[in-house]
């Protein structure tokens, strides 16, 4: 059987285009290279390089044996990443961030199937904010943040880092049960001007969101209450203290009607972002892969109903 590292000396001396340029590359001595060539050529009986004043030059047999080098190295290459990935995958540590809504859903959903095809990698969880959890992922605190944006606010996710866009999560109006705009299908946001707004607390996306609507429908939303808490945003709707516009990833509330905006549905993004793809590893790629898959199940027509 042909010896694979003979064959890559072969290969090295052919695109060096000299013995000398070919160790330098290796580094190995000439003699070194120029051994490794003869055994080769000891091994197959036959000639493999003609030794001229221009440099090496292959002879038909080393032609033939070198263009086979190339197909048989380059699935070496390919084998030894695959082992590399497996081995990623049998051991190691996950560390995954998310935001509320998405965590106890389409996450969830995610870090089931995760932990079910690779048992032997530990699985770590935590939950942030988009404000808090990219700065922590780009610490190295975390592999992959599960963040939200909106078209209207959209995020800067910084240099150095790859998002994936995993779900579209459509908005409704949620109005407090018994509210007369609860009566149609479909609400305006330009007939809940003169309502008292909830929203996120100071400085978050999802309060600029809310502001950002209201001004493109024509009018300045007046917040009366705020909370990063869905539960708690949908307890102040249930009781009358306002309305609000929440992801259908938030869920129900029983005191808490909800209504498709009309004329057309405001979404909020819901991205996986990992360090630079580049240097990921396989668990982090399969994580992705994974949460993608997640996210393409809530958007199924059963999923789309109220």
């Amino acid at each position: 059987m042909l010896d694979v590292k003979r064959l890559g000396v072969l290969r090295e001396v052919v695109a060096r285009g000299s013995f000398s340029g070919a160790a330098e590359f290796l580094h190995l001595s000439q003699s070194a290279v120029s051994q490794q060539v003869a055994a080769l050529e000891r091994e197959v009986g036959m000639q493999l390089l003609d030794r001229t004043s221009d440099g090496p030059k292959l002879t038909l047999a080393g032609e033939t044996l070198a263009g086979h080098a190339d197909a048989v190295i380059a699935r070496l290459d390919e084998a030894e990443r695959e082992l590399a990935e497996i081995a990623g995958l049998e051991s190691g540590r996950m560390r995954l961030v998310s935001f509320p809504s998405a965590s106890a859903t389409l996450v969830t959903k995610a870090m089931s199937e995760f932990r079910a095809r690779f048992p032997g990698i530990e699985l770590q969880f935590a939950e942030a904010e988009p404000e808090e959890s990219i700065p922590a992922l780009k610490r190295g605190d975390f592999d992959v943040a599960v963040v939200f944006d909106y078209p209207f606010v959209p995020a800067d996710f910084g240099r150095d880092t790859e998002a994936e866009l995993i779900f579209e999560d459509p908005m409704r109006i949620a109005l407090a049960l018994g509210h007369p705009l609860a009566a149609s299908e479909t609400v305006e946001l330009k007939d809940l001007a003169d309502e008292d707004w909830l929203c996120g607390r100071s400085a978050s996306s999802c309060r600029e969101h809310v502001l950002a609507i209201g001004r493109e429908a024509g009018f300045e939303p007046r917040i009366s209450f705020e909370s990063d808490d869905y539960e708690v945003v949908k307890g102040l709707v249930a009781a009358g203290l306002g309305v609000t516009i929440l992801p259908r990833l938030a869920g129900q509330h029983p005191g808490v009607e909800q209504r498709d905006v009309h004329p057309e549905t405001p979404i909020r993004r819901v991205w996986a972002v990992t360090r630079d793809a580049a240097s990921r590893p396989p668990a982090v790629e399969q994580m992705v892969s994974i949460l993608r898959s997640a996210g393409d199940s809530y958007t199924e027509p059963k999923l789309k109903a109220a």
